[in-house]
């Protein structure tokens, strides 16, 4: 069953190559969707796809890469028409 996840990680999460990883694991796990930073230091994710793959890319972001220090993950389901295709940084 595919889903939609809404995602914000907090922490040391911008200028370590977040968003750029969160991509290459989506993209490995066949999730659609966008990865972004946000103002206030945060980066937010919309994925979209499988319920395991999306547990899976759940639990990378809650290590994240080797110089990120996540704080915080915060999911919530999100219902969305958006057609999501491929996995982009914004």
């Amino acid at each position: 069953m595919n889903l939609y996840r809404h995602i914000v990680v907090k922490g040391r999460v911008q200028g370590v190559g977040f968003r750029f990883h969160t991509r290459k694991q989506a993209t490995k796990l066949n999730l659609h969707g966008y990865v972004r930073n946000l103002a206030n230091g945060d980066v937010e994710i919309l994925a979209y796809g499988d319920s395991h793959a999306l547990q899976q890319l759940l639990a990378w972001c809650r290590q994240g890469p080797q110089w990120a220090d996540v704080a915080e993950v915060i999911v919530n389901e999100h219902a969305s028409d958006e057609v999501l295709s491929g996995f982009e940084i914004r």
